[in-house]
């Protein structure tokens, strides 16, 4: 007997079946049983259902129905991959939950089992199976296979669940409620904010910040300006047609108009007749062009106004820089009273018998030694200050100060007259040092040469104003003064020392220095600061690296690090013989082919493997020349170095970067308020 069996069964996977049963009460052949009920087990999950279902048998088709415990199943299936699959089974290998019903049931009661578990689903899938056999045609049978759905969750699993939402609602009702507090601060800041507002500021600076600004905030002044430019355009044209009554017309009122610009930078700084101004330019200029537009002409005119103009802004960026180099070479009038007036009272005074105390520490490499070399004695002054007054045990700090012949008797004056509490102080003059002459010292060598001597003192070099900016700052006196390059003769200034620690009278100490004698160098001969950002400061900045005699011997991204605040180890400097070093490149830079004069490029050279790099806090540079330095990293420091041509001392410092200099200034100083030094 053969039957087609029609049907769906929901699952996950949604997949749809098709069975064909092949009924043989007699037979009982089975092919691969075990793997087949393994299978069908997975796609059709099978539950043990409490009772059996009992029907009754109807008219002669109960005599003719087969035996349900003796049926072989012909499963044909699409399994996950779409691939038709085909399976037998015997009825007897299925699980009890499987239920047959034949058709003559459904039209009578069917009979369930009163004994029902509570809370059970009783609804099943169903699967009808329309049975056909090729020999008995008369006989028909409609067979019903029932199979119960999955029983509701289990009570744990319900808690589970309700838990599990309950949960939820919680979570968000305190987001909501952190919403609210949120929303609350906001809107209290906000009315803070407003109320802390000056509201009463007009036009530019009004209570709304910088990026609210009305974009067309200065449109009225562009416009003047673009008018003023159409005008002298057209002035020229109209002089050149001999149009005197316009061009007179067209001057006039540039004048008048650039009169009402003055310096604003906005509308809102614009006198209130400007608007009229601009309306009256608007007049003339359209009657200029009525009476002289001609495209060519006119774009020939703008053109050679443009070209003017940026030949003008460069001439004038020369001289600016030309100025700024002059400025910060001369010596202002009261810096140059200062050592006057000391060296006069030296002698008035008869300080020319009186030295210094504490002689004895001069050479006692267990004490902390300082060496400054410099000719401005206000300058060194803040030096000594400073570090003296952050220093813990200041009677263990010497300061080793040289300058040059004449500023020798001043320098020594002060001192004598403002010792530091507790530290000591030797001044010497570099004049003094009879072994660094010419035969010795290449520097000295050349600058006697006629080569040099050109470059310096030639007599057209002072036509310089408007040509070789480039090279007017390698033109500063600095770079001659042999107070510039004694730094290089370190050992053979001081033979007793093993440690000394270089500053610039350009610098100004907010911390104690004492931990850096402590600073272990690794073998190396000077600590410093690197000053590399990228790929700015790197020795390619400072040498000629297509000469192969630096492109052979240096890394041109090597980084490049500060003089001003530098720990040398002279035990090694001796041992290693650096001034020779030094030595023997300035030989071979003779002819500035090298690198351009200063003392940066050959300490980058000498020191070259050798430089120990210090953390950053310990040297803050750039208050000479970057107004845009971070202002925590400054006040952090435990030196703040003005290198740049902007000079504390000087009227062109930075303003916000004066006081850090400036609070170590003696103002009160008879000698500062004679020469009238003051904040």
């Amino acid at each position: 007997m053969r039957a087609r069996f029609r049907g769906s069964f929901l699952s996950p996977t949604l997949l749809i079946f098709f069975l064909v049963i092949h009924v043989e009460p007699a037979r009982a052949e089975l092919s691969n049983v075990s793997s087949l009920q393994g299978e069908l087990k997975g796609l059709f999950p099978s539950y043990d259902c409490p009772q059996c279902i009992n029907r009754k048998e109807q008219g002669r088709m109960s005599a003719a129905r087969p035996d349900d415990k003796n049926i072989d199943i012909i499963v044909t299936y699409t399994d996950a991959n779409g691939a038709i699959r085909t399976r037998s089974i015997n009825s007897k290998d299925l699980s009890t939950s499987w239920v047959w019903r034949y058709p003559s049931d459904e039209d009578g009661d069917q009979k369930k089992s009163s004994k029902e578990v509570e809370g059970k689903s009783q609804t099943a899938d169903k699967f009808e199976v329309n049975i056909e056999h090729s020999n008995v045609n008369e006989n028909q049978y409609g067979v019903v296979m029932e199979h119960k759905k999955a029983s509701e969750l289990h009570p744990i699993k319900l808690k589970r669940q309700r838990l599990r939402n309950e949960r939820r609602e919680r979570r968000t009702a305190e987001l909501i409620q952190q919403d609210k507090e949120i929303e609350d601060q906001i809107q209290d800041a906000a009315i803070q904010r407003a109320k802390e507002l000056d509201t009463t500021s007009k036009g530019k600076y009004n209570i709304w910040r910088k990026e609210y600004e009305n974009p067309n905030s200065d449109s009225t002044l562009k416009l003047m300006r673009d008018q003023i430019i159409m005008a002298r355009a057209y002035a020229t044209i109209a002089k050149a047609k001999n149009e005197d009554a316009l061009y007179d017309s067209l001057i006039q009122h540039s004048r008048v108009n650039q009169l009402a610009i003055g310096e604003a930078t906005s509308d809102a700084e614009l006198l209130p007749s400007a608007l009229d101004r601009a309306k009256d330019m608007g007049h003339v200029l359209a009657a200029a062009k009525d009476q002289l537009y001609d495209c060519i002409t006119l774009a020939r005119k703008l053109r050679v106004m443009l070209q003017s103009a940026e030949t003008g802004l460069s001439l004038l960026k020369k001289r600016s820089a030309f100025l700024i180099q002059l400025a910060a070479k001369t010596v202002p009038r009261p810096l140059h009273c200062l050592p006057l007036l000391l060296t006069t009272d030296y002698f008035l005074r008869g300080y020319e018998q009186r030295g210094f105390p504490n002689k004895e520490k001069l050479e006692d490499p267990s004490l902390y030694h300082y060496a400054i070399f410099s000719d401005n004695v206000l300058a060194t002054s803040v030096v000594v200050n400073s570090t003296t007054l952050h220093a813990k045990e200041p009677e263990k700090h010497v300061f080793h100060i040289v300058t040059d012949k004449l500023n020798f008797l001043a320098m020594k004056m002060w001192f004598l007259v403002n010792p530091p509490a507790g530290a000591t102080i030797h001044v010497e003059n570099v004049d003094d040092f009879t072994w660094l002459n010419s035969s010795y010292c290449p520097v000295l060598r050349q600058l006697e040469s006629a080569r040099m001597i050109e470059y310096y003192f030639k007599a057209h070099q002072s036509n310089s104003l408007t040509t070789g900016t480039d090279n007017l700052k390698y033109r500063n006196p600095k770079y001659l003064s042999m107070l510039n390059h004694l730094r290089f003769y370190l050992p053979e200034v001081y033979p007793k020392l093993e440690k000394i620690l270089f500053l610039d009278d350009d610098i100004v100490v907010q911390k104690d220095l004492t931990p850096l004698w402590s600073v272990d160098l690794q073998g190396m001969v000077n600590g410093a600061v690197e000053t590399c950002k990228e790929s700015f400061h790197r020795f390619d900045k400072y040498l000629n690296f297509s000469n192969p005699k630096i492109s052979e011997n240096f890394d041109p991204n090597a980084c490049g690090w500060a003089f001003g605040m530098n720990i040398f180890d002279l035990k090694e400097w001796r041992r290693r013989n650096i001034t020779g070093i030094y030595h023997h490149w300035q030989e071979m830079n003779e002819d500035r082919t090298l690198w351009k004069l200063g003392t940066l490029p050959p300490g980058l050279i000498t020191f070259y493997n050798l430089t120990y790099p210090l953390d950053r806090s310990w040297h803050v540079l750039g208050l000479g020349y970057d107004p845009a330095l971070n202002k925590t990293a400054i006040e952090n420091g435990a030196v703040v170095h003005y290198n740049g041509n902007y000079k504390p001392w000087l009227d062109l410092a930075i303003a916000k970067y004066k006081s850090y200099w400036s609070r170590y200034v003696m103002f009160n100083n008879s000698y500062l308020q004679l020469c009238n030094i003051s904040e």
